[in-house]
């Protein structure tokens, strides 16, 4: 979506040939195998894993960190797979999506009419918010610091994680719809 509204905001004229559906299904593929890949590696490293202390996971659903809390073995490649592909994950994307919205804004700059650069600027963002929205609360829940504390603390962030941007993308995206807007100007007024 980064790119999507890097191409609309800095090449209008050019969108359609730009983003056409080869180039959507290609990104949409990427996605996918990108995310089969990610689930495969914790997948296949889960499984040399054996589980003594007990069946039950003390978290809100099977994730990563609580999974590894109930093994008895040695966790420790399991932990260096979740930083080291979690962190590639959020080390390429992100900054990608960042240096986008770079050219986005200085690209708003360049706009010498004040409705339209307003305009643009509410297209990019409610994505924006929504991304690092996402990232932020992610990033919180996976590279915490492991200690006994902690681990109450990361079912707090996964909660956010996995719930928060879910249940604002549609308060977040509906904010661009001009009749919500003036629903929620008023309720904010009174």
């Amino acid at each position: 979506m980064a790119f999507d509204r890097y191409v609309a905001i800095c090449y209008p004229l050019r969108y359609h040939a730009i983003m056409n559906k080869k180039v959507c299904l290609q990104f949409a593929t990427t996605s996918w195998i990108i995310g089969i890949f990610y689930s495969l590696i914790h997948t296949a490293n889960t499984f040399r894993l054996s589980f003594c202390k007990s069946i039950q996971i003390d978290h809100f659903f099977c994730d990563i960190p609580p999974l590894l809390k109930i093994s008895c073995s040695s966790i420790i490649i399991n932990e260096i797979i979740v930083y080291v592909v979690g962190g590639l994950l959020v080390l390429i994307c992100f900054p990608l999506i960042i240096i986008s919205y770079i050219f986005i804004v200085k690209t708003v700059f360049m706009i010498s009419n004040a409705k339209a650069r307003t305009k643009t600027c509410s297209t990019c963002t409610s994505h924006f918010l929504s991304v690092s929205l996402f990232y932020i609360s992610g990033s919180f829940a996976y590279f915490h610091q492991t200690s006994p504390n902690s681990f109450s603390q990361y079912k707090i962030n996964a909660l956010f994680y996995t719930i928060l941007p879910p249940l604002l993308n549609p308060l977040i995206y509906s904010l661009r719809n001009k009749e919500l807007e003036k629903v929620f100007k008023k309720v904010i007024s009174k």
